[in-house]
């Protein structure tokens, strides 16, 4: 269960960069870091953010923005058509700076839940307050995220696809806390059996010729369900390491016996004064040491990043942050014990 894509001492971002300078960010990305990844640019506007982004990818079911957000749509129009030129445009620039490029490489999709949670139906209600609509959006997105990742592997065929699955929205979803279309009420709680079966849908949809991306879930908010991630197939679990409490440590400590990895952010998202890599890294040497595991484990199985996407920071500080996850993930290796 250890075989993870990557070397020891790896680092990587969330997904999200500042500006819209969409090769500079893959520069960034390619240059500072040992797994690098294909940047999401959401000040480019309507279609580059991480719903649009996602619901670009789904087969047979268009979209549009209305006021009151992403929407399905009778049929593709000018916001699709933005969506999808932004992904074509980042694509090109991938295929052009990761030439001759061999490793580990993460492409990000907006999770199954999240999307349900924020996509609207034609009639105006959210997506989550139908299960039809549910299973309907999970199998379209799962098809398209398969052409996603086929598609990736074609312009860099030497890459190994980390495929990451942001569901921020889960905890929300789990716990009955979404509010509906209007803002007034709440949906019904999904139980985690469905839950974990629906992303595990999404999770294994890229598998083709017994070659699948290693599956991440990315989650940036407080009680992470770790157990529907695994149940859903997770092979990684990304989250903020300062949203963590004691008690998440016997679910950690599971999920890490099991061999899942953890991605766990360890710099701001926004602006600060960056801390001393011995610092920087104390968050994942500490944990390790609290439960016990041997500290030759550490540089393989944790992979440090910046706490979340790093679209509200600025350039420079995007590619500081980047630069000292790089650095502190040597200290896992070099001073596990530090």
């Amino acid at each position: 269960m250890n075989d993870f894509p990557w070397a020891e001492a790896a680092a990587t971002g969330v997904g999200s960069h500042p500006g819209d300078d969409h090769v500079e960010a893959l520069r960034v990305v390619f240059g500072e870091l040992p797994m690098p990844y294909l940047p999401e640019l959401p000040g480019r506007g309507v279609g580059a953010d991480m719903i649009g982004r996602t619901a670009s990818l789904l087969v047979e079911l268009p979209v549009e923005v209305q006021p009151s957000g992403w929407r399905f749509a009778d049929r593709p129009g000018r916001d699709l058509k933005r969506a999808r030129d932004h992904l074509s445009r980042d694509l090109d620039a991938l295929e052009e700076v990761a030439q001759s490029y061999t490793g580990p490489l993460k492409v990000q999709v907006c999770g199954p839940w999240t999307l349900a949670g924020a996509v609207e139906l034609r009639y105006g209600d959210k997506t989550l307050a139908d299960p039809g609509a549910v299973r309907d959006l999970v199998d379209s997105l799962a098809e398209g995220v398969a052409a996603h990742v086929a598609e990736v592997r074609r312009r860099v065929p030497g890459a190994e696809i980390v495929l990451q699955v942001d569901e921020p929205g889960l905890p929300g979803v789990l716990a009955g806390t979404v509010r509906t279309a209007s803002g007034f009420g709440r949906l019904p709680a999904v139980e985690p059996a469905p839950a974990a079966e629906r992303l595990k849908t999404v999770l294994g949809a890229a598998e083709s010729n017994g070659s699948a991306p290693f599956p991440i879930v990315h989650c940036c908010a407080p009680n992470v369900p770790f157990k529907v991630l695994r149940m859903a197939g997770a092979r990684g679990v990304s989250l903020d390491a300062a949203l963590l409490r004691r008690r998440d440590e016997d679910h950690i400590g599971e999920a890490v016996e099991a061999g899942i990895a953890f991605l766990l952010g360890v710099v701001p998202g926004t602006d600060v004064r960056l801390p001393d890599i011995g610092v920087v890294a104390r968050p994942a040497t500490e944990l390790w040491r609290r439960l016990g595991f041997a500290p030759a484990r550490l540089a393989r199985q944790v992979v440090l990043t910046p706490a979340c996407g790093l679209a509200g920071a600025s350039p420079a500080y995007a590619r500081a942050a980047l630069a000292t996850c790089a650095k502190a993930a040597r200290v896992l290796r070099e001073d596990p014990g530090e």
